[in-house]
C-alpha cells in the first residue's frame, strides 16, 4: 500500500520535538515499510523545510508558518496544499492523523482519511476533570468527522472518545500500538540498581506527580534507601499557571525524600532505555493516557510495572500477573505495592518475566503491522 501520516512529532535528529505520539507513528510506519508499503510522512510545525529518508520511510518536514491573521485556518490550509501535491504525485491511497489539536480540521483530501486516538485535548480535559477550550473541541470535532473512521490504541480510549463527540462505534477499530521487540531486549534482568524508582513522562499535573510526591513520601518510611528518578520535560501548571509544574511537586516531598530525588529532565531516548534496565521497579500513577507507551517500554524490559487502576491500564497489565494496578489518589496501597517489589526478588523477577510475554503477545509490532494493513484495505477498496 501506499500510506501518508500527518503529525507533529517523530523521532529523528532533523525534527524538532518527538514524544509518545512519535514514538508510536514511527514503530508502525518502519514495520510498515519492512514489509514493502510506501510510507510517506508529513511532520508539521518543523523549524525548517526538508524532506529526508529514514529507515525505509520519506519524511516531510514542514515549517512553521505565521500569516497576518487565522494562522490557525490558513496554516492548515498550507499543510492541505502540501499533502496534496504529494498524494498526487505518488499516488498515496489513505492518509492517517492524530486526533489531538484536529489538526485536519479544515482540510479536504481526495483521499480516505483515518485518524488515531493518540488522545484529543477533549478527551484529557474529561478524564483531568477540567473545561477545555471551546475553540479546540471545535477544531478536534470537525476533523473528527470528517475521516472515513477511527483507530483507538485501547477499547476504552475508543469509547470515551466516542462518548465525547458522538461518533459511531462501529466505525472504530481498536488496534494497540506496536513495539519493534528486538530493540527492547534484557539479557540481564537481575543486574540494577536497587531500590532505584523510575517514572517517565512529562511532569504535569495529568500525570500524577503530586501523587507521586506522597507515594514516595511513605516508600521511604519502610525503604530509606529508595531513591525516585523523574525524567520528562518540566510543563506548566494548568491550575496555578506555574511556569514550572516541577517546582510546585517539590514541596510535596518531605525534606528526607526529596533529597534522595533525581530530575533528569528531557534526556535522549536511547539514555532512557539504559534507566529503565537499571531501575529496581517502574511507577506510572497517570490520571489520564489513551495507552502509555513507556509502561510497554519499561514490561518489555521486564520491569516491575505499578500503573494507574484507570480503564486504559487495565488493557495493558493483568493486576498481580504482569504488574500492579492502583489508582493513584490510593496513595497508601500505591506506596505498599512499590514496596512489596523492593523487597521481594522473586516477586520482581516473576513480574517482569511476565510482562515481557504480555508485551510478546499483545504489543509486537510486526504482528500489529498487519492488523493495521488489513483495516487500511477496508477503507480503500
Amino acid at each position: 500500500m501506499r500510506l501518508g501520516y500527518i503529525t507533529s512529532e517523530y523521532p529523528h535528529s532533523k525534527v524538532k520535538h518527538a514524544a509518545g505520539i512519535g514514538t508510536s507513528v514511527k514503530n508502525l510506519c518502519v514495520a510498515l515499510a519492512r514489509k514493502g508499503n510506501d510510507v510517506t510522512v508529513f511532520v508539521y510545525h518543523q523549524d525548517q523545510d526538508a524532506v529526508f529518508v529514514d529507515e525505509g520511510v520519506t519524511i516531510h518536514a514542514l515549517k512553521t508558518k505565521r500569516f497576518q491573521f487565522a494562522t490557525w485556518y490558513y496554516y492548515r490550509k498550507h499543510i492541505q496544499k502540501y499533502v496534496n501535491k504529494v498524494v498526487k504525485d505518488h499516488g498515496i491511497q489513505l492518509l492517517e492523523a492524530p486526533d489531538w489539536t484536529g489538526i485536519t480540521a479544515f482540510m479536504n483530501f481526495n483521499i480516505p482519511i483515518v485518524i488515531r486516538f493518540h488522545g484529543s485535548d477533549a478527551y484529557f480535559c474529561k478524564l483531568d476533570q477540567r473545561k477545555q477550550n471551546f475553540k479546540n473541541f471545535v477544531f478536534e470535532k470537525l476533523a473528527l468527522k470528517s475521516a472515513k473512521a477511527y483507530i483507538a490504541p485501547t477499547t476504552y480510549a475508543g469509547q470515551e472518545t466516542a462518548k465525547i463527540f458522538g461518533l459511531d462505534r462501529s466505525n472504530i477499530k481498536t488496534i494497540h500500538n506496536g513495539l519493534e521487540l528486538s530493540n527492547f531486549e534484557n539479557e540481564k534482568p537481575n543486574f540494577f540498581d536497587r531500590y532505584s524508582i523510575l517514572y517517565i513522562g512529562t511532569i504535569i499535573r495529568k500525570k500524577g506527580v503530586f501523587e507521586l510526591a506522597h507515594i514516595f513520601n511513605q516508600v521511604i518510611l519502610n525503604n530509606p534507601e529508595a531513591r525516585l528518578t523523574l525524567i520528562g520535560s518540566d510543563a506548566r501548571d494548568i491550575k496555578t499557571g506555574s511556569a514550572s509544574t516541577f517546582e510546585l511537586v517539590k514541596k510535596e516531598f518531605t525534606t528526607k525524600a526529596l533529597s534522595q530525588v533525581d530530575f533528569l529532565g528531557k534526556i535522549d531516548y536511547s539514555e532512557v532505555k539504559k534507566h529503565i534496565k537499571n531501575a529496581h521497579v517502574c511507577v506510572f500513577p497517570s490520571f489520564a493516557e489513551t495507552l502509555g507507551m513507556v509502561t510497554i517500554e519499561s514490561m518489555a524490559l521486564q520491569k516491575p510495572v505499578v500503573n494507574t487502576s484507570i480503564g486504559w491500564a487495565q488493557e495493558l497489565i493483568d493486576d498481580g500477573i504482569n504488574g500492579f494496578l492502583v489508582h493513584p489518589s490510593e496513595i497508601s496501597k500505591y506506596a505498599e505495592k512499590i514496596s512489596c517489589i523492593l523487597s521481594d526478588d522473586a516477586l520482581r523477577l516473576n513480574l517482569g518475566l511476565e510482562a515481557r510475554k504480555k508485551v510478546e503477545k499483545n504489543f509486537d509490532i510486526n504482528i500489529i503491522v498487519d492488523t493495521n494493513i488489513n483495516f487500511y484495505q477496508t477503507l480503500v477498496n
